[in-house]
């Protein structure tokens, strides 16, 4: 017999069988920072629950298995009947039915609705991001309906209800719905002003007929869609159910499934209305001002989004580099490689801090913490989403070869990276968003301000960074041109300042000099080697 030539040894444990929820010690530390002592025990339960469940080897399983098998489209039955239906692998329902009975529709009357909810959605996206996507836009929804009252009553509650009904039926026979959105058109993209569809007005009031096409349309097999159009009046909202109240199947034409770069699970469509029934959502004419409660909640997400994935990403190399033995020691105790790992706890850090401080002024909803939201989410969304895919690939990197094979989970993440920052108005969008805010709302500024100030005086570093953000602010001359970087400065100095409050005493020492004081290189792993920066990296490591 011959003797065996094989061992396996050196190998890292899968990251399973844990509470992703409890094991983030900096979103565990924000949501209690931010709810009330009253809600503490409910919230944290249920977090954790979804934090086992996210963590557990066959949840894990059903979102690989979501990403290996997409979505198919069938446009008829196999009679000849026109039926545009997406089949999805039943791990997708899985996942999706998870996701709704966690609440992550169900944020608008909770108590504490948006922080439990936004804790819940960075968990949730480390399983499997495509179906965040349904998630989202129902969430995000509920806003643009309260525009009419009569719509919110018929239609909110299925929107955040807690139970996921996957079957194609009147929305009034069903438990629960989602909603998608359909916005840009090909030849218009983010200008969604020179969309052509047209909306004729029908005899019964407040309906019409559509005709035209979405370039993009978010979760096709939704229960209704959010969708604009050219009325009489000019761009308009629209209700556009995808079952009429009779039973028969509305006229909403699948020409094609999108095959994306990443988000594989998730199916985005091109769809064709052509004599397509639809309930006007608020005044003709004022279709953007309508929807655009849904767009701020849906960037929001965005922020989450890519929060839950640089998290994902730095939880893996944090936990590979514990286990890993390389030239004869643990790779998470080698300078060089703490170094890396340090760093990218940092951008992990700041990207979650910020979007649960987010969060909370959502469930505030005072008038300062409104226009804080106006300028502080466009920002957000802006350098948060940008950082992603570089935290992503230098995360694979840190796992080396095996980071770069589909088993690590690693590209998946990777492909995963880009797409929040181009969903929802890309990189350009938000800094001219960020502008507008500047320019016509005055309040904006002071309520952003206000927020940096509380830090003020505690890091020089990050004092020195406000000074500089006031002389740019002060300059507009040639401001278009340089938007993307005030967005940028006022996110770090947001996230700067957060961290000097709240975070541990060595992750804002480490975030001020390398963000802010300059004291740090282009790439990851260039920190001072003067800071503690083994408690950074134990403080990210995934153990709970």
């Amino acid at each position: 017999m011959a003797g065996s030539t094989h061992s396996v040894n050196n190998q890292v444990p899968p990251l399973v069988g844990y509470d992703v929820f409890a094991a983030d010690r900096a979103l565990t530390a924000a949501v209690e920072r931010h709810l009330d002592p009253g809600l503490r025990d409910e919230v944290l339960g249920e977090l954790s629950a979804l934090g086992r469940t996210s963590g557990s080897a066959q949840v894990q399983e059903w979102g690989a298995q979501a990403n290996e098998n997409p979505p198919r489209l069938r446009t008829h039955d196999r009679y000849g009947h026109r039926i545009d239906e997406v089949e999805f692998h039943p791990s997708w329902h899985r996942l999706l039915g998870k996701g709704v009975s966690a609440g992550l529709t169900a944020a608008w009357d909770r108590p504490a609705g948006h922080l439990r909810r936004a804790a819940a959605f960075l968990v949730w996206t480390q399983v499997e991001a495509g179906n965040g996507c349904p998630l989202s836009m129902t969430h995000a929804a509920v806003p643009a309906l309260r525009t009419d009252p009569d719509l919110a009553a018929e239609w909110e509650p299925r929107l955040t209800s807690m139970v996921y009904d996957r079957e194609l039926r009147p929305a009034h026979l069903k438990a629960g719905a989602l909603f998608g959105m359909g916005m840009t058109e090909k030849q218009g993209g983010s200008d969604v002003r020179a969309g052509t569809t047209s909306a004729r007005p029908l005899a019964e009031d407040g309906t019409y007929e559509l005709t035209g096409h979405k370039w993009f349309c978010s979760a096709p097999m939704s229960d209704g869609f959010l969708v604009l159009a050219q009325a009489p009046g000019g761009l308009t909202c629209f209700l556009v159910p995808r079952v009429l109240a009779d039973g028969t199947r509305n006229v909403f034409l699948l020409q094609r499934l999108k095959d994306k770069l990443g988000n594989r699970s998730n199916a985005s469509a091109e769809v064709e209305f052509d004599g397509t029934w639809a309930r006007r959502v608020g005044d003709e004419g004022r279709g953007v001002r309508t929807i655009i409660e849904m767009v701020a909640a849906t960037r929001l997400d965005c922020v989450l989004g890519s929060a839950g994935l640089m998290r994902q990403a730095v939880a893996q190399a944090v936990h590979h580099c514990t286990y890993r033995e390389a030239f004869g020691g643990k790779l998470v105790d080698k300078p060089l490689m703490r170094n890396v790992l340090a760093d990218l706890a940092l951008e992990s850090e700041a990207a979650t801090t910020l979007a649960l401080r987010l969060a909370a002024a959502c469930d505030d909803g005072g008038e300062q913490e409104r226009a804080l939201l106006r300028i502080a989410v466009p920002a957000a969304k802006y350098w948060v989403t940008k950082r992603c895919p570089p935290v992503a690939v230098e995360a694979a990197e840190c796992l080396g070869g095996n980071g770069y094979v589909e088993e690590s989970g690693l590209p998946r993440l990777v492909r995963e990276s880009p797409l929040n920052s181009i969903w929802e108005g890309a990189g350009n969008v938000q800094a001219l968003d960020v502008l507008r805010a500047l320019q016509r709302e005055p309040g904006a500024l002071d309520a952003y301000l206000r927020e940096v100030g509380q830090a003020r005086g505690a890091d020089h570093r990050l004092d020195g960074a406000i000074k500089n953000l006031l002389t740019e602010l002060a300059d507009l001359e040639g401001v278009e041109g340089r938007a993307r970087r005030l967005a940028e400065r006022l996110a770090l100095v947001l996230q700067g300042a957060l961290l000097v409050r709240f975070a541990p005493p060595q992750v804002a020492d480490a975030f001020c000099a390398a963000r802010l004081g300059g004291d740090g290189g282009a790439a990851f792993g260039t920190l001072p080697h003067t800071l503690d920066l083994a408690s950074v990296v134990e403080r990210a490591r995934p153990v709970a």
